[in-house]
């Protein structure tokens, strides 16, 4: 069973949801507050998802985005999409990282979300 679907069944968990959305905290986080936004609905990539997913998953981001502000008064996001198992895809059931960052998290953020192919990063 997917480890997101089952996040969903456990009530918890969940830090928010709408009709097509939920959101939970990453057991794994990045960054203390890094939440994840998902479809209810079990699907493997975001471009299968519809429109209603979409916005409800964006719509749903921007009010966890609150609480974290809230809980951890973060100086900026980074917000991203694996997709595919080439991606870095991990989990099969899409998912949006909602990533809170702090000034002098790293030593030179620029690039940010680049920085997936390390090369890349410095432009």
């Amino acid at each position: 069973m997917c480890v997101f679907c089952e996040a969903l069944k456990d009530k918890r968990r969940i830090i928010g949801e709408n009709e097509h959305a939920f959101s939970i905290y990453d057991r794994y986080p990045v960054n203390e507050g890094h939440a994840l936004i998902m479809p209810k609905r079990h699907v493997k990539s975001f471009f299968d998802l519809d429109q209603n997913e979409i916005n409800d998953m964006f719509a749903l981001a921007k009010k966890i985005k609150s609480t974290i502000d809230h809980d951890y008064h973060p100086d900026g996001y980074n917000l991203g999409i694996n997709d595919g198992i080439c991606s870095g895809q991990t989990v099969m059931h899409v998912h949006l990282h909602l990533i809170p960052r702090h000034e002098g998290d790293v030593p030179d953020p620029t690039g940010g979300v680049r920085g997936v192919i390390p090369s890349k990063k410095t432009y």
